[in-house]
């Protein structure tokens, strides 16, 4: 199966699951959540950066420092999520065609308009569920009934 190169989206909704699961009376550290999401800490904490900017985590320094979910699980849909991450970046992973060519120019306003429209189908898709929906395991079994 061919894996996405921007895995950004996958490792927020994991780290988020994990730290609302996370029954403990501590902070998690970004080597924990490391090792849950199999990436190296420094990429977890970038992940991490604009859903702490969003309000959707916080951060505590020191020895027993690390992430805690900043918001209620049931209210952080996958939307906002997705939204945060992938910003204004491209969907279909567009490329730059050569300007002087009149079909480049075509294919390009084409792909545009499909990746605006895909992007708008994705968000749309994952406004159904919550990060509290993941962790109770109820997004897997609507997709897979196709409810």
């Amino acid at each position: 199966m061919a894996r996405s190169k921007n895995t950004q989206f996958a490792v927020a909704v994991h780290v988020l699951t994990y730290l609302a699961g996370d029954t403990g009376e501590h902070p998690v550290s970004s080597e924990e959540l490391s090792a849950s999401t199999n990436v190296n800490p420094v990429y977890v904490r970038r992940v991490l950066g604009p859903l702490r900017e969003a309000g959707l985590v916080r951060s505590r320094p020191g020895v027993h420092g690390g992430w805690e979910l900043a918001a209620n699980a049931h209210n952080i849909p996958l939307a906002t999520v997705w939204r945060l991450l992938q910003g204004t970046d491209p969907v279909l992973g567009l490329h730059g065609p050569d300007p002087s060519c009149a079909v480049g120019r075509g294919v390009q306003e084409s792909l545009t308009a499909l990746d605006h429209a895909v992007a708008g189908a994705v968000a749309t898709e994952l406004e159904r569920f919550t990060v509290h929906d993941v962790l109770a395991g109820k997004v897997a079994e609507s997709v897979t009934s196709g409810q």
